[in-house]
């Protein structure tokens, strides 16, 4: 069973031990410290106190959307905000649309910008905190995805946060949003897997890194996050030869030191439309891993908990990589060298060596239970016991986001990008949907 423990530790990682701990003892301390909520975030004691301590009111709050041609969504998500009736201002930077996304954005009361050609999402951010002087008007900037919901309770959780005056940033807790059901069996499958991994990134992870003393979550995703305006000057958003701008905004927090980072799994929730189609699945991963590449390599390593944190990750990372990549061949070798050897056609020396050393079941039970214990988390987490079912094509999804990862590392190494996007497919969202 020697093979199966060191695979279930190569595919679970030591990162997950450590700040699943991590996450662990943050609920104990929120619960033996009675002015806190779970997750350190400070208590409601009147609104007078929340402001007194750095919170910023509703109407000091910005939230800019970057969209290209976002028409069969965008409708939908400016309705589902407008509901919220939250008090916040929007703006919309229309980035080289072809279709109606500055047209419905108007529709809907937004302050736009048309840039034309299209510049990319950062590029374009940048130009819309120019050009509507975001960080000289308000406090906070939220930054929200044309394809994104948020939870009704969005801003009372996530603002409660900036009472911590140290704190800079408020990472938005990602979930997926599931109406327009997909069509297809395979479709649910995918967004069921990205699911898990939301859940098992947030809570196993990314709530132990935003504790007080360790601060060291590596993403503050762009879908539906906010920043305090004031640092935005000292953030280089849209730094050249980056695919996407999030990672790079995160690191740029941490080498500057100019703040802490806020999560917590239960608060500034938000539902995001994730591929249904395998396609487009591959291109949005590509993506975000080419992204943490290049920002990975455009940052040099610094003596912190963010780093230490960061390097012992990407070392698992790789090396969890590369075993889920050859795991399917080293089984089906052992498997054929085995059943050979059993009917006496393969004579003893190293391929009989290699089936003793790399026993099938001890390889796919490494791979296969942790794995699993993941689906039963984002099961219960997320209240669907379908996921059990479709669990058990997780792997196979692991292992194309294994090949992923090493290929965009490896085009990381050659390739710079210009930002630029082109429109992703959507399932059309009406407002009622959420």
């Amino acid at each position: 069973m020697t093979t199966f423990w060191i695979t279930l530790l190569l595919v679970l990682g030591l990162s997950t031990l450590i700040w699943t701990t991590a996450g662990v003892l943050r609920v104990i301390a929120a619960r033996l410290t009675p002015l806190r909520r779970v997750g350190g975030l400070p208590a409601d004691r009147g609104e007078g106190t929340a402001l007194a301590a750095g919170r910023p009111e509703r109407d000091r709050v910005a939230v800019l959307m970057a969209a290209h041609d976002e028409e069969p969504v965008l409708g939908g998500t400016l309705a589902a905000l407008q509901a919220l009736q939250s008090g916040v201002q929007l703006f919309l930077v229309s980035d080289g649309s072809t279709d109606a996304t500055a047209e419905i954005a108007r529709e809907h009361g937004a302050a736009v910008l048309e840039l034309n050609p299209n510049r990319g999402k950062a590029g374009a951010l940048v130009e819309a905190i120019r050009h509507f002087e975001l960080a000289e008007r308000f406090d906070v900037v939220m930054l929200l995805d044309a394809d994104t919901r948020l939870a009704p309770d969005y801003f009372e959780t996530g603002l409660r946060a900036f009472d911590d005056p140290a704190v800079v940033a408020v990472a938005g807790r990602a979930t997926t949003l599931l109406t327009p059901r997909s069509p297809a069996r395979a479709g649910r499958i995918l967004v069921a897997y990205r699911e898990r991994v939301y859940v098992a990134m947030q809570y196993l992870f990314k709530f132990g890194q935003a504790g007080r003393f360790a601060d060291a979550v590596p993403i503050v995703p762009g879908f539906a996050s906010m920043y305090r305006t004031r640092i935005l000057a000292d953030i280089d958003i849209a730094a050249p030869g980056l695919k996407i701008e999030d990672y790079n905004m995160t690191f740029e927090v941490h080498a500057k030191r100019l703040g802490r980072i806020a999560f917590h799994p239960h608060c500034a929730i938000a539902h995001t439309q994730d591929p249904d189609e395998l396609v487009d699945y591959v291109k949005q991963v590509e993506r975000w891993n080419l992204g943490f590449w290049q920002t990975v390599l455009r940052h040099r390593f610094r003596l912190s908990v963010f780093w230490l944190s960061l390097t012992l990750f990407i070392v698992e990372l790789l090396v969890s990589s590369a075993v889920l990549v050859l795991v399917l061949p080293a089984i089906a070798v052992s498997t054929a060298v085995t059943l050979s050897g059993e009917a006496g056609l393969v004579p003893g020396g190293v391929l009989s060596g290699l089936a003793d050393a790399l026993p099938p079941l001890a390889l796919v039970l490494g791979v296969v239970v942790p794995d699993y214990l993941l689906t039963l988390l984002a099961a219960v987490v997320s209240r669907r016991a379908a996921y059990l079912a479709y669990g058990l094509v997780f792997p196979l999804l692991r292992v194309i986001d294994a090949v992923l990862c090493l290929v965009a590392l490896y085009k990381a190494g050659f390739r710079r990008s210009t930002g630029q996007w082109t429109s992703p497919s959507r399932r059309p969202v009406t407002s009622s949907a959420g």
